[in-house]
């Protein structure tokens, strides 16, 4: 029998970005950090989508450098 639940996976931000977005959904109909985080991928993955780009090398290469100055890869 397959289970409706979802499967997640951990992704580290840095505190002082986590106390940004904090402050930045108080008031608003984000329950948590995960939530918000949440939206803000799909919306981005979303966005890209539709305009029917796909990343390029060049895209690929600058988010790769981006999450290894990060310290993610």
């Amino acid at each position: 029998m397959k289970s409706n639940r979802k499967e997640y996976k951990s992704v580290m931000i840095p505190k002082p970005l986590a106390e940004k977005a904090q402050e930045l959904i108080k008031g608003t109909g984000f329950t948590s950090l995960p939530d918000f985080v949440e939206f803000l991928l799909r919306e981005v993955l979303t966005e890209k989508h539709k305009k029917g780009q796909a990343y390029t090398e060049e895209d690929k290469k600058r988010i790769k450098e981006r999450l290894r100055a990060l310290g993610y890869l």
